[in-house]
């Protein structure tokens, strides 16, 4: 199966969308019908996430770089090929989009980010981390889909969530998970934690275009973060309200008028 899909007119301006962990190029879907009218769309499978398990071998680093030149390759053989476009990035999608904004900022038509860390500071919080993301790994790979997907979605932040939306959310999870091989995506978790992410904190300013930063009003820590790096680099933030952590899921129609807005 293609490990990319694209929706709308390439002669539109190009929409990139990278999903977070766990999820898959299908996550944009409900956001299609929408933004095709305004963007061509692309959506990507990361490495070790839906169909795009090809990619890596034990040989490889399948870290922030791996996963930006695989990108970038996978861009650059589309016919035609996206010159410039608008990068959109949420959680792990969103740190990956920072990586790539610092290795190719000519590319950009502007940065957006969803719910998104640009890296952690003390080296404590570093090693907690990495501790904590350890433990998740292994979960990963030994427990049963579900089992493993129970205790993820019960992490404070997605506290948001309805109990019909998680249970709902499980489902299709475990079903994609179930198709692959975890040791991929186990790799891919831990080489992009944010344990191993350095700083990304001075990429805005390092940008020509526009940097954008998604918030949900519901998500506390994501936006005291938001409203912090404000004070430190020229991000605009969008509070999106009814939403917690993942935004696209929780208020799409909000999320897409303020996307149209702002890009379009």
């Amino acid at each position: 199966m293609p490990n990319m899909a694209r929706y709308g007119d390439p002669s539109l301006p190009t929409l990139v969308l990278l999903h977070g962990f766990l999820g898959t190029k299908a996550d944009w879907l409900p956001l299609m019908p929408a933004l095709s009218q305004h963007f061509y769309c692309i959506c990507l499978d990361l490495p070790g996430h839906g169909d795009n398990q090809a990619e890596g071998s034990t040989e490889a680093r399948l870290d922030f770089d791996f996963c930006v030149e695989s990108i970038m390759a996978r861009l650059d053989s589309l016919n035609p090929s996206p010159d410039k476009f608008h990068l959109y990035g949420y959680s792990l999608g969103g740190r990956i989009a920072l990586h790539l904004a610092k290795a190719y900022p000519q590319r950009l038509l502007s940065l957006n980010l969803e719910s998104c860390h640009p890296g952690l500071a003390d080296p404590q919080e570093k090693t907690a981390r990495t501790k904590n993301d350890t433990q998740w790994a292994e979960r990963l790979l030994h427990l049963a889909s579900k089992d493993f997907l129970n205790l993820w979605y019960q992490q404070p932040v997605f506290a948001d969530m309805t109990a019909a939306k998680r249970k709902a959310l499980i489902e299709q999870r475990s079903a994609i998970l179930d198709q692959h091989p975890k040791q991929l995506l186990k790799e891919v978790f831990l080489a992009t934690s944010l344990a191993r992410q350095a700083s990304m904190w001075d990429v805005p300013s390092q940008l020509a275009c526009e940097c954008h930063f998604f918030a949900g009003s519901q998500d506390t820590k994501f936006h005291a973060l938001a409203q912090e790096w404000q004070l430190h680099a020229p991000i605009l933030v969008h509070n999106i309200s009814g939403a917690g952590h993942n935004i696209h899921q929780a208020a799409p129609e909000a999320l897409i008028t303020k996307i149209v807005k702002l890009l379009g």
